[in-house]
C-alpha cells in the first residue's frame, strides 16, 4: 500500500478537525500506519502544543510539503559504544 502522507504535510483529520503538520509515522505490527502531527503556534505560557497521533486513512492533506523535511540528523553526537560491555 502506497503512502499518501508524507512527513512535512500539512493534514486535517477528518473525524476531529485537528490541523497540524505531519511530523513522525509509526508503523504497527498490526499493519496501522499512524501520523503524529503537531499544531502551530504556542500556548499562552510559550510553549509548544502536544502532539497527537491519527490513523492515516482519517487525515485528509491540507497542503504537501508545507514544511520541508531536514536531510540530515538532528540528535546530535553519540557515544562511542564500540567498546561497551554488558554487565
Amino acid at each position: 500500500m502506497e503512502k499518501k502522507i508524507t512527513l512535512g504535510d500539512e493534514v486535517i483529520d477528518t473525524v476531529t478537525g485537528f490541523k497540524g503538520i505531519a511530523v513522525a509515522r509509526t508503523t504497527w505490527i498490526s499493519g496501522c500506519d499512524r501520523i503524529t502531527v503537531q499544531p502551530a503556534g504556542i500556548t499562552k505560557e510559550g510553549k509548544l502544543f502536544d502532539t497527537f497521533a491519527f490513523d492515516e486513512p482519517t487525515l485528509k492533506i491540507v497542503k504537501k510539503k508545507k514544511v520541508e523535511e531536514k536531510s540530515h540528523k538532528t540528535g546530535g553526537p553519540r557515544p562511542d559504544v564500540s567498546n561497551f560491555k554488558a554487565f
